[in-house]
């Protein structure tokens, strides 16, 4: 956090005040008026010299985001003094207890104080002219921030809504068109997932959509980051599990679709469960309504019946759950029963590979992949040990951990400890884990909450992807965004591209890039636009999902003194996206998040269905809540219910 070089002492006030004063005593006494104002003139005065202390760094701020950056200086002076006392007894003489000050901190503390010289007859004089805003150019400078960085207000709402663009964006243009239809104010295609042409075949869809529309639908595109990850894990055995789908007294109402394709033929075929290679020659034998008998992976004897033959293949049926290897022989039955031809299955993919953990097994995070062999000395000799091993797709992280830090995989669903500093990498103790066990796959997120990581901002990968970021995006995310020397990277790299006018998105989703917030966004002001996007998938496991809401507020209440646009982000709807039925409690999350600029929603079948629900929520809470301040609205709901008097 951003440190105060201010030469005068913290602010003792009066805890005594936290008690309401007796009735008996009068409403304006001129004692407790008294020693109000003298607590708020200190705590303006400290305020100031805050400001003073901290002239280098605004001094790098663009001129726009001067009174911004003073007046996120003063809110970061205010909330470090304990004002509940203060609070209590502004809010018993009626009076602003500053509750709202985020975005106008010093009009605010001189609003009071003039408040409390009128009621004791003093006179006042004016410092609006040492004030960067008050309550109204706050919000109009908000506004305009949230205009540059997030494009055109949507009509009947204030809040945008984001959507994650799904791989099939790129092939099909309808998919954006509908998007867009559905209400999408900004499209965001992560560069973690496909590759630069499909990147550009997305953004011109949507542009495409989006003038057909005649709207402004913006283009994020966020950078991969230094994200740490799982790397391969060992693929499982060839194995194909085919299952009919049964009711709940166990009668199957759908068979076992299997498709049938030549051995190295791999074309798309419709509406089957699974597919395996055979000998071509034998394919061509087959003919609706086919009989094949086999014996499966398990010596249990099936039966498959022919449905369709294609140029793509044919699919046949089973009513009975079967194994398939690439041991398993097809016996193709002829109707007199007299002579068979006979296939071996060619082809069955690899099951993907993954660890089963369960707490108190051990893990061995290493710097190497698949090829490395494991040094039995090193890991005691153990065999399970050494079967439990996932490499790290950032290994030098390996060199910057510590004994007795905690260590979490996959957005938090298997936790550990770390144990052992070993040679080609480092034992974990798994401790967070159902009983039954979690499965551990590669390319899953690994977080480090405890260790003080030293990773570049940009990686190779994401320099290399800028040269598409600034064809086609109108803003950038920087991903684990950690120190304000990550940001003016990414500036000097957008200068170099001749970019100077895209708008920076800080994604805050780890505990150092959380705490070195304000530094954050006076870096992010020497750019011409910028916001924060809380993303709360990571950041959740960073500080413990306990946290989340304290620090999700905090981020609030921070950009806000800012002027600051926040993406609220991460399981918004999710249920509803993939499923097409959304929670409770994600409805209650959804409407929370109109104290925000923007809405993401992730990828899913019922995306559509999603944002038009998102739509709506958003524009019934906007009656009921802006930013941080309750609005009282007339309440329909009860109206009528008491009788006239």
């Amino acid at each position: 956090m951003v440190e105060a070089a201010t030469p005068h002492a913290p602010i003792a006030l009066d805890t005594a005040a936290a008690e309401f004063l007796p009735e008996a005593t009068a409403l304006w006494d001129e004692a407790v008026c008294g020693a109000l104002m003298a607590q708020i003139w200190a705590l303006r005065t400290t305020l100031l010299a805050r400001e003073a202390g901290m002239q280098p760094a605004l001094d790098q701020v663009l001129p726009a985001h001067r009174d911004s950056a003073r007046n996120l200086i003063h809110y970061l002076g205010l909330r470090a003094v304990e004002l509940r006392a203060l609070q209590e007894q502004l809010a018993w003489l009626g009076l602003s207890s500053l509750g709202r000050a985020e975005s106008h901190v010093l009009a605010s503390l001189d609003k009071v104080l003039g408040l409390l010289h009128k009621l004791t007859g003093q006179a006042w004089q004016d410092h609006s002219l040492e004030e960067p805003l008050g309550r109204v150019s706050s919000r109009a400078l908000l506004a305009h921030n949230t205009h540059e960085l997030l494009g055109d207000v949507p009509q009947g709402r204030a809040v945008r809504i984001m959507v994650t663009l799904p791989s099939e964006a790129a092939a099909d243009e309808c998919v954006a068109r509908d998007l867009v239809a559905a209400g999408m104010d900004i499209a965001r295609i992560n560069c973690a997932h496909d590759g630069p042409a499909q990147w550009l075949q997305m953004a011109k869809h949507v542009r495409k959509a989006a003038k057909a529309a005649r709207r402004n639908v913006k283009i994020l595109m966020d950078l991969g980051g230094p994200k740490i990850r799982t790397g391969d894990i060992a693929p499982g055995p060839a194995v194909l599990k085919l299952r009919p789908s049964k009711d709940v007294y166990g009668f199957v109402y759908r068979p076992a679709r299997l498709g049938l394709q030549a051995m190295g033929r791999h074309d798309p075929m419709q509406e089957v469960d699974a597919c395996i290679g055979v000998w071509e020659d034998w394919l061509k034998r087959l003919k609706v309504g086919a009989s094949i008998e086999f014996t499966d992976a398990r010596g249990a004897k099936r039966h498959l019946l022919v449905t369709h033959c294609g140029p793509e293949g044919a699919v046949a049926e089973s009513l009975r759950t079967c194994y398939f290897t690439p041991e398993t022989v097809l016996h193709l039955v002829h109707p007199n029963h007299k002579k068979k031809h006979s296939s071996l299955v060619c082809h069955i993919e690899h099951q993907q590979g993954a660890l089963h953990l369960k707490p108190g097994d051990w893990l061995h995070l290493t710097r190497d992949g698949l090829d490395h062999l494991v040094n039995h000395d090193d890991i005691e000799g153990d065999p399970l040990l050494a079967a439990l091993r996932v490499p790290c797709t950032l290994p030098q992280v390996i060199e910057q951990v510590k004994v007795g830090e905690r260590i979490w995989f996959d957005d938090g669903r298997i936790g550990g400890v770390i144990r052992r500093i070993a040679g080609q990498g480092v034992e974990v103790e798994i401790t967070q884990a159902r009983d039954s066990g979690e499965k551990l796959v590669a390319d899953k997120g690994i977080n480090l909450p405890d260790s003080q990581l030293d990773l570049p901002a940009l990686t190779d990968k994401d320099m290399a992807d800028l040269n598409t970021v600034a064809k086609v995006a109108d803003m950038v995310g920087l991903s684990f965004v950690q120190k304000p020397e990550d940001v003016a990277m990414l500036r000097a790299h957008l200068h170099r591209l001749k970019r100077d006018d895209m708008g920076l998105v800080l994604k805050i989703e780890t505990l150092q890039g959380f705490e070195n917030l304000p530094e954050l966004m006076l870096a992010a002001m020497a750019a011409g636009s910028a916001g924060i996007m809380i993303a709360r998938g990571d950041l959740a496991v960073e500080c413990g999902f306990e946290r989340m809401a304290e620090v999700q507020e905090e981020i609030l209440c921070c950009a806000e003194a800012a002027h600051m646009p926040v993406i609220w982000a991460t399981q918004v709807l999710e249920s509803l996206a993939k499923t097409g039925l959304p929670s409770r409690a994600e409805i209650s999350d959804a409407a929370l998040s109109v104290r925000a600029e923007c809405v993401m929603l992730n990828k899913g079948p019922f995306i559509t269905d999603a944002i038009r629900t998102l739509d709506d929520i958003l524009n019934r809470m906007a009656g009921h809540q802006a930013k941080k301040q309750p609005l009282l609205r007339a309440l329909r709901a009860w109206r009528g219910s008491h009788p006239a008097t």
